[in-house]
């Protein structure tokens, strides 16, 4: 089972940006991209927030992730950051949910 990396981003341009680094900088492939729009968007820098989900071995997502944190911070910034080094079977089967189409 291959690990997985998390960043939550502001805005899509940033979560592009933040997805490509991470794909040049380590041997990981983007398994999708989700959106939240919290309640509170009209005082976020961005109102629209972007998690963007890696898969590859456990040392290539940390190093895709600490690279799409840098290239995500010039544009707008991170929200938050994780890696899941082996998802269990019913958290594999949430993180195929995703809201853009």
């Amino acid at each position: 089972m291959q690990a997985v990396g998390l960043i939550e981003v502001y805005g899509l341009v940033a979560a592009f940006v933040a997805a490509d680094a991470a794909c040049k900088k380590a041997n990981v492939t983007i398994e999708s991209f989700d959106n939240n729009k919290p309640l509170n968007a009209e005082a976020l820098p961005v109102p629209l927030i972007i998690v963007v989900k890696l898969r590859g071995d456990l040392e290539n997502v940390k190093i895709a992730v600490d690279a799409a944190v840098d290239a995500a911070n010039k544009i707008s910034g991170v929200v938050s950051t994780d890696i899941i080094a082996k998802p269990e079977e019913d958290t594999e089967k949430l993180l195929k949910l995703n809201c853009l189409k």
